[in-house]
């Protein structure tokens, strides 16, 4: 059966995972259960009083144009490319934006990539993991861009998600093979497992749908919006399943305890309505549901709805944020964009759309300084919204 070239939608990551790890018979004590069916009382919060913020205005040169898709980031570095897959990494110094390297290694050879999906930066050993599951493999470059090693991968076994697990590891998800654990653990030196994990859950649920235009043998896709089934969360890591009731914390000893559960059990709804999770703070609790509904007449569906745990208040709300740094209400997008656990999620801010707040006096603080400086034409600016210390 074929795919239609015009898939709406990029399939979405899940989790699941692991033999032989330990999980815990105890509850977090912030464990806490959502119904996905309820309807919550609004809160709008402003995101500087509960995250920091960093501005990095992306330098513009000839040799660095960039559209700011961040894809990694460390202390001294950014990595980011194009939305295009032309192949381009740029290194920016993550204090003045400044580029400092242009990396390409796009081919077919067996040192280089097709795609890039993700990286994952390595800044203490100078090595970025490129993800590339289109050829199903992990390539390893130093920062230079030479190539150090490929990580063996099973055949047919990709990870469309893949974060540090430590400075030895890697923690990764596949979606798209089901008759195997999705959740996996493997050796950053060569590929090696190093540990399955396995969510409990009575049988695996898709997040996408499809539907078959018989007339000319096509068959058409369309997945809920793409989540991050694997968020870094200070020590630990949140997995998420969208077929199963529970979402689990996951800790360096592999270690797994319940975190949240969701009801009416997932098993049980058609249409299914998913829980999916986002950005976790000391306080709040950011995460949407997501109904496995779509019209492909009209292209639109996968209805969602935006929540928020308050762990002081114990209560669930529907909210907005807003970025303190525009006097005009301009909402942040709670999505988690997961680097690391010091960021929890990055957006790439337009030159031309500051420029023009500020000429419209709707900019304050270093977000105004910056755009002072800034011609329409560009490179955006990267903002981090990074947890509290």
């Amino acid at each position: 059966m074929k795919r239609a070239s015009t898939i709406l939608a990029m399939t979405l990551s899940v989790i699941a995972g692991c033999g032989g790890c330990k999980q815990s018979g105890a509850q977090s004590e912030d464990f806490i259960t959502v119904d996905v069916t309820a309807s919550y009382p609004k809160k709008e919060l402003i995101l500087q009083d509960f995250m920091d913020v960093e501005y990095i205005p992306l330098e513009t040169t000839d040799e660095f144009i960039c559209q700011g898709f961040v894809l990694a980031v460390g202390k001294d570095i950014i990595l980011a490319k194009n939305w295009a897959n032309d192949g381009d990494i740029f290194i920016f110094d993550r204090r003045t934006g400044k580029g400092l390297k242009k990396i390409n290694r796009k081919g077919q050879s067996g040192e280089e990539y097709t795609n890039i999906q993700r990286i994952v930066l390595d800044e203490e050993k100078g090595e970025m993991f490129v993800d590339d599951h289109f050829i199903e493999k992990i390539l390893v470059y130093d920062l230079d861009g030479n190539f150090k090693r490929s990580l063996k991968q099973e055949d047919n076994f990709s990870f469309p998600h893949v974060l540090n697990f430590g400075s030895e590891n890697l923690i990764c998800n596949n979606y798209w093979v089901t008759d195997k654990p999705p959740f996996t653990i493997i050796s950053k030196q060569d590929g090696s497992l190093v540990k399955e994990i396995q969510i409990p859950f009575k049988e695996k649920i898709s997040i996408d749908l499809y539907v078959t235009d018989k007339v000319n043998n096509m068959t058409y896709g369309a997945s809920a919006r793409t989540y991050n089934p694997i968020i870094p969360n200070f020590d630990s890591w949140i997995l998420v399943e969208p077929s199963s009731d529970t979402l689990y914390r996951y800790s360096p000893d592999h270690t797994m305890v319940p975190l949240i559960a969701r009801t009416p059990p997932v098993q049980s709804m058609n249409p299914e309505i998913f829980l999916f999770l986002s950005i976790l703070t000391d306080r709040y609790y950011f995460m949407e549901t997501v109904k496995k509904e779509f019209d492909f007449g009209t292209s639109s569906g996968f209805p969602a709805t935006d929540l928020m745990y308050d762990r002081q208040k114990k209560a669930i709300f529907r909210y907005t944020v807003y970025n303190d740094d525009y006097s005009n209400k301009i909402s942040v997008n709670m999505k988690s964009a997961s680097v690391n656990d010091e960021i929890a999620s990055w957006q790439n801010l337009e030159a031309h759309q500051l420029v023009a707040a500020r000429e419209k006096g709707q900019l304050k603080g270093r977000l105004k300084e910056i755009a002072a400086t800034l011609d329409e034409e560009d490179n955006p600016v990267i903002m981090l919204i990074k947890h509290r210390k």
